[in-house]
């Protein structure tokens, strides 16, 4: 009884391959119909936009307070390398 082991590899990998293909595409579809479920019975609300009167001197002061922080982490990061 001769066994080729070649073409039994062969089998294998594509029984395998298959296999793995066919679960994904089952947990695709799956996630796709779960995903269906969840956004028909639990819609996603519009979450409201805090409204500030003076948009641009608030980014600035964001944009100010932000340097700082950075300037100062990096003054800390500088200061324990020395010691």
């Amino acid at each position: 009884m001769e066994i080729n082991l070649v073409a039994e590899g062969l089998k294998f990998m594509v029984l395998g391959i298959t296999t793995v293909f066919l679960f994904l595409m089952l947990m695709v579809a799956l996630l796709y119909v779960q995903s269906a479920i969840l956004t028909t019975f639990f819609p996603q609300k519009p979450t409201p936009k805090p409204h500030t009167s003076g948009s641009a001197s608030s980014s600035s002061s964001d944009e100010t307070t932000l340097v700082a922080v950075i300037s100062a982490a990096i003054q800390t990061f500088r200061n324990q390398q020395r010691h």
